[in-house]
């Protein structure tokens, strides 16, 4: 009963979108109040709704009714609760009604949260954030309804995939998704705007809330994804470049140019066309990314579907919403009026600067990703574009970004100097050429990739220092002074330079993995030693075990330094019977100046007693997860500035004055 209700819903939820897809453009094109206010409580009722559908998917499989073909497919009897709730949304149908209630809420919070928004481009917004919802719930009603029903019912399941069988894994998909998701209101307030005719600073600090959450979302999924790519895999690696974890790295670009772009219009009323641009690219690459995942047309570790015809439906749904919306910009943006003026040195055009390399980035990885399937349906032939191409033209691009990043944040807004710039970062310039000789001089190989990267990552760092440093006046007033203009320091001032410092953090944990990596692949068997980068490693046993759902051979190996023990590590092989899947866990000792990982792989021999051994010491690699902390802790002190939470100022009428009062 239970499921059938949350399939009612979908189906209500549909038609809800439609009713308020009509009033909301309707009314905000006629300014027919009626329809304008019908709008947002279209809204709240449709985020209830898709609400109401997830919820009953989410009972299905807690409860692990089987007669439900989505939960008989991906969950069983013997999985803990933990993974039974991520068998949720851990396949097509279910990421789709995932994609669906975020969509949803997030209207239904733009409806309530934005009520003193001007009432016809509240109106458009919500309608065309109502196109959107219609056109994924009538995709997952049509072609990917995840309420189907088995007869007779199965008595199991077929078992979760057990790569997903993880915690990161579990928390993975919904923050990927919300960052996904969240720039569709960004994508709505950009159409609205282009359909209003109006984008002003105000317009900007309504958005920017909204796109700075999807930010930070996204941020967090993609660093919880490259965890789990380094920790479960058992490659030893973050990244690949895969089509996947492109898929999501290309709204990432387009969001950050949109939030810098949209800070651009807030201060100086300028770059509004390239501010509307952004928004629908970060849209329009977030859904391109579901198609990826989802087509079957690009072989990926992470893709979960692999149905070419669903995927080219989604591609439809993309390239309608993408096109119809750069048609209306072709049309439109001519009406958006540049405000203030600024000269060639200045913020506005540093911003501009960035903002043209992070697009160049994101089209060097589109190229990368897509190509593939353009080479072989124009040529007929089958090519794969790996880390090389995208080390050779993204990372150039990349380091450029860096230089101008600080450099830019010292300029003032419509006018300044470079020398003066300059100047301010003499300190932050010193300390990164400290940082990049001692890197030249002590790595054994790639000293100018090393003294390269690593430079980068601290010019970032130590520029978001002395932007803070300069704004508090650091050494030039009394220390009650200093901490008073700390205190009252705007908070999307202290959150993005936060934001900056964890990108530099990451930049250097990346070179630390990257080109400092000692690995050694050898078969050992009880009793014997490895050596790796000054550790030892004893191989003490391998020991089976049984748990819920899987069986495992489990390694025990202690870790020595000189003669001194540091830890025992334990890498296990686990199957699956359910699955008939094999899969690796590998074991890692983290500390501050890098991670040791032990990877036991297939027996060799007739005993079964010599294992293939992994070993890897990546210097620096927890700076990557630290960083993105710092990134998303930097998007949250950004996102409580009041002045993001206010919106459009409310009229208020003044009480009459005393003496008129008196006359009446």
């Amino acid at each position: 009963m239970i499921v059938e209700l949350g399939h009612y819903a979908l189906v209500l939820a549909f038609l809800i979108a439609i009713v308020q897809a009509g009033a909301g453009l309707w009314g905000g094109h006629t300014r027919n109040p009626h329809a304008i206010s019908l709008a947002g409580p279209a809204a709240v009722t449709l985020a209830g709704l898709a609400a109401l559908a997830f919820g009953a998917l989410t009972w299905a499989h807690v409860s692990s009714d089987f007669s439900v073909q989505n939960v008989f497919q991906n969950s069983n009897s013997a999985l803990p609760l933990i993974y039974r709730i991520a068998g949720v949304w851990g396949n097509h149908e279910g990421s789709m009604l995932l994609w669906i209630v975020t969509l949803s809420i997030l209207g239904g919070l733009v409806a309530v949260l934005d009520r003193n928004l001007p009432p016809t481009l509240r109106a458009r917004v919500l309608g065309v954030q109502a196109i959107i919802i219609g056109a994924f719930v009538g995709f997952a009603l049509f072609t990917s309804n995840p309420f189907t029903r088995l007869s007779p019912t199965p008595l199991d399941g077929q078992d979760l995939n057990p790569l997903l069988q993880d915690p990161g894994l579990a928390f993975h998909p919904p923050f990927l998704y919300l960052g996904f998701v969240g720039f569709s209101v960004a994508f709505s307030f950009g159409v609205a705007a282009l359909l209003e005719g109006r984008v002003d600073p105000a317009w900007a600090r309504w958005v920017r809330p909204w796109t700075l959450g999807a930010w930070t979302s996204l941020t967090l999924g993609i660093g919880m994804g490259a965890a789990w790519a380094y920790y479960v895999l058992g490659w030893g690696g973050f990244w690949s470049w895969d089509p996947v974890e492109n898929g999501s790295l290309m709204p990432w670009l387009a969001g950050t140019a949109l939030l810098h772009s949209a800070a651009v219009i807030e201060k100086r009323d300028t770059l509004k066309a390239w501010t509307i641009l952004m928004s629908i690219t970060a849209f329009s690459t977030s859904v391109l990314s579901t198609f990826v995942v989802r087509s079957g047309l690009l072989t990926s570790v992470h893709a979960f579907a692999n149905d070419p015809r669903r995927g080219l439906l989604l591609l439809a749904i993309c390239l309608v919403m993408t096109g119809g919306a750069l048609l209306l910009y072709a049309l439109r943006a001519h009406t958006l009026k540049a405000g203030g003026a600024f000269q060639v040195v200045s913020r506005e055009s540093s911003l501009v600067l960035n903002n043209v390399l992070l697009s160049a980035i994101l089209f060097t990885v589109a190229i990368g990703t897509f190509w593939p399937i353009v080479a072989e349906v124009a040529f007929g032939q089958r090519i794969s574009v790996g880390g090389p191409y995208y080390v050779r033209t993204a990372v150039p691009l990349a380091a450029l970004l860096a230089l101008f990043m600080s450099i830019g944040a010292q300029l003032p807004w419509k006018r300044g100097d470079w020398r003066a710039a300059l100047k301010r970062l003499r300190v932050a310039a010193a300390v990164t050429l400290v940082a990049a000789a001692a890197s030249f001089w002590l790595s054994g190989q790639s000293k100018a990739l090393s003294a390269v990267g690593v430079a980068m990552g601290v010019w970032i760092v130590a520029g978001a220092v002395a932007d803070i440093a300069l704004r508090v006046q650091f050494g030039r007033v009394s220390p009650g002074a200093l901490w008073r203009r700390a205190v009252h320091l705007p908070r999307s001032a202290g959150g993005g330079a936060l934001a900056h410092a964890g990108l530099g953090v990451c930049v250097l944990g990346m070179v630390g993995t990257t080109l400092w990596a000692s690995e050694k692949l050898t078969v050992m068997r009880p009793g014997e030693r490895m050596q790796i980068a000054g550790y030892t490693l004893v191989f003490d046993s391998i020991d089976p075990r049984t748990a819920d759902n899987f069986q495992a051979d489990t390694a025990s190996f202690t870790v020595l330094r000189g003669d001194r023990q540091i830890t025992v590590l334990h890498p296990e092989r686990r199957w699956f019977p359910i699955a008939q899947t094999l899969t690796t866990q590998a074991a890692n000792r983290l500390t501050p100046m890098g991670d040791l990982y032990l990877v036991v792989g297939d027996p060799r021999g007739d005993d079964n007693q010599s294992h293939v051994v992994r070993a890897y010491v990546h210097p620096l690699v927890g700076l990557i997860w630290l960083g993105v902390l710092i990134m998303v802790g930097g998007g949250g002190v950004s996102l409580s500035d009041g002045r993001y939470r206010i919106g459009a100022p409310v009229r208020r009428l003044k009480p009459a004055p005393a003496s008129l009062a008196a006359a009446e």
